[in-house]
């Protein structure tokens, strides 16, 4: 029994005997079942309305209940003793319940009682016991009431930042990830720090995910359209992909020409007016305009027909990302394709041709598919501090065949401290922009 002084209110919990749980409605004064046992329990009600919103309310604005001594409340009788604990709490700020299933019926009632302190206090406990998927799912699970109210908000991102972390890598773990119900994804997908080969894996794997989970059209189109569109970042996917966004049956035509409009003006911007897009809406429910952790490193390209097969490729890559390529690391653009023939870029932290000292390379490399012989011409350029524009680094040409790849070890003729170094040449704001202009002469069909 909860003691308090003084005493001048009466609770009587009638419990209800039907074999439902703990209910997520927040009305507990239901005349729907038979009721089992009526206790009673002698209660402050300037403690209760103090600590509690839900008997401030009903003590002292006026209904019918605060004229009288006696207050009844209905509750299910597996609700007793989270209840019981609760009004504990509203006495003495101390919880008896130390396991995670308690303590999550505890948080219920609070919420049901408008009890905010109980809510962050189940919150903190909740959060020091060690995370499991289970139990983060359990959370995000939660009434979107409690998802939604500030006191449970730490527990909610604790939740996702879990999921977030465990499920980080997609590309290895593809099959557990599309096991995971809505809330979870949700939590996966917004990540950036989201480990994937490029952003079009991470929208083929939505659409598998919602075709696994949502057979039916329409209902797989609604939880697309209001749950995991604006977690797809349309701005990073490439060109060819974005084409198929507009013929995709799963999206509404008004919003995949709004998406892919979006991107293509995105793509059209300064590499630094993208940096800006992105910045600006730091916390905005939608972040499509933030770059994701992607193994393969975004690229703008440039297409020509004439007078020959051309296209231009911009690639630009944060000091950061150069300095975990030493000694040995590599990065990898994402491709782009000349005639019809996927090509990409490499970036290397190598040994220079005398093999004397640690470089910074480049490379072009042509994807194993294709059939075709292709005799490139090819020319590398980085901007420079001191010009503010691009400079020609290293020309030549090279017949490709499916799976070859060609470049310069030592790209800007210096040794790695001196490429690296913060008063670097050739790194602007903290980026290293790289161009490779491709062209093709002439192709031959293999024979």
């Amino acid at each position: 029994m909860v003691e308090g002084s003084p005493t001048d209110a009466q609770l009587d919990f009638h419990e209800r005997g039907d074999a439902a749980g703990p209910s997520s409605d927040s009305s507990w004064s239901m005349d729907c079942s038979t009721v089992l046992r009526v206790k009673s329990i002698h209660i402050s009600s300037a403690i209760l309305a103090a600590k509690s919103l839900y008997f401030h309310e009903l003590f002292l604005n006026g209904i019918k209940e605060s004229a009288q001594r006696d207050v009844t409340i209905q509750i299910h009788a597996a609700e007793e003793e989270a209840l019981m604990d609760l009004l504990n709490f509203m006495y003495s700020n101390n919880l008896s319940a130390n396991q995670a299933t308690a303590l999550l019926d505890v948080l219920l009632a609070a919420h049901k009682f408008k009890v905010a302190s109980c809510m962050r206090y189940c919150s903190k406990l909740l959060r020091k016991i060690p995370m499991t998927s289970e139990s983060a799912l359990l959370y995000l699970d939660l009434p979107s009431s409690i998802l939604m109210a500030e006191a449970a908000q730490p527990l909610m991102d604790s939740a996702k930042k879990f999921l977030a972390v465990k499920y980080k890598d997609i590309s290895k773990i593809q099959e557990e990830v599309l096991k995971l119900p809505l809330a979870g994804i949700e939590a996966v997908l917004s990540s950036d720090d989201l480990q994937a080969a490029s952003e079009d894996t991470i929208y083929d794997l939505v659409l598998k995910w919602a075709h696994t989970h949502y057979p039916k059209s329409v209902e797989r189109k609604e939880v697309l359209a209001k749950r995991l569109v604006h977690l797809i970042r349309f701005p990073y996917m490439t060109c060819r992909k974005l084409k198929k966004v507009l013929n995709c049956n799963d999206f509404h035509p008004e919003f995949a020409s709004k998406a892919v409009l979006e991107a293509l003006f995105f793509k059209a911007e300064t590499p630094h007016r993208q940096r800006a897009l992105a910045v600006d809406e730091p916390n905005a429910v939608s972040r499509r305009f933030i770059e994701r952790a992607y193994k393969y490193r975004p690229v703008k390209v440039v297409d020509f027909e004439l007078p020959h097969q051309q296209c231009v490729v911009y690639l630009d890559l944060k000091r950061g990302e150069c300095a975990l390529l030493f000694p040995t690391g590599r990065v990898y653009s994402q491709a782009f394709h000349l005639g019809g023939q996927g090509f990409f870029l490499s970036a290397h932290c190598n040994m220079d041709q005398q093999n004397t000292y640690h470089c910074f390379g480049l490379f072009l490399g042509m994807q194993e598919k294709g059939s075709a012989s292709f005799a490139v011409d090819y020319e590398f350029a980085a901007r420079s501090k001191s010009t503010e524009g691009y400079v020609s680094k290293y020309k030549g040409n090279y017949t490709f065949t499916g799976g070859k790849a060609v470049g310069y070890r030592n790209l800007f003729g210096v040794q790695w401290q001196a490429f690296i170094q913060d008063d670097s040449n050739y790194f602007m704001n903290g980026i290293l922009h790289l161009r490779a202009e491709l062209t093709i002469r002439h192709f031959d069909l293999a024979r």
